[in-house]
């Protein structure tokens, strides 16, 4: 699908509003200075596990570079602006995630991760009831998030598995590959 319009149907499913979008804008100033401290809590959660590990540290700088890459991502969840190019980046985080292996058992509660951090973080700053609101605007964006990137999934084993592969986690990495191929052509 179209990731443009997947992000049209997805903001429809979870009733994400521009409300949302600005509320999410505003809590830049406040979530943004908190990247470098929920991106440590989401490598050091990758690198406990074995498998995830090797792929992280099978290349030296890697963990390093992907801080930088990572606080970019938390940054843009609090953009406010949720459109097309937005929701081509995300296709493309999951593929290159998938030309890795890394899946969507990996990914999903990694993502829980930063989702633990981020709501607690919004419960012990903010006072009142714009808790609820900055709550709920983050859920949604969380939940699009992970729609999105595990549709790129779907995509690159639906490929990987036309093109002959028939081990799942082979299938996912040549099919996101040759797609990521794809749209560098």
């Amino acid at each position: 699908m179209d990731p443009g319009a997947l992000l049209d149907l997805l903001k429809r499913r979870t009733g994400f509003t521009e409300e949302h979008a600005a509320m999410l804008r505003e809590l830049g100033a406040l979530m943004i200075p908190l990247a470098p401290e929920v991106a440590l809590a989401f490598y050091d959660y990758l690198g406990r596990d074995k498998e995830l590990a090797e792929t992280l540290y099978a290349v030296p700088g890697r963990v390093e570079r992907l801080y930088g890459t990572f606080a970019r991502w938390y940054t843009e969840l609090f953009g406010g602006t949720y459109d097309r190019a937005y929701a081509e980046g995300r296709r493309r985080i999951g593929l290159v995630h998938a030309r890795f292996g890394i899946g969507p058992r990996a990914m999903v509660p990694a993502i829980g991760i930063v989702q633990e951090l981020s709501l607690e973080h919004l419960r012990t700053a903010l006072r009142g009831p714009e808790v609820y609101s900055a709550m709920e605007a983050f859920e949604k964006i969380i939940a699009i998030e992970i729609a999105l990137i595990e549709e790129s999934y779907l995509e690159a084993l639906a490929l990987g598995l036309s093109l002959g592969h028939r081990d799942l986690k082979e299938a996912l990495a040549q099919g996101a590959a040759a797609l990521l191929q794809a749209g560098h052509s």
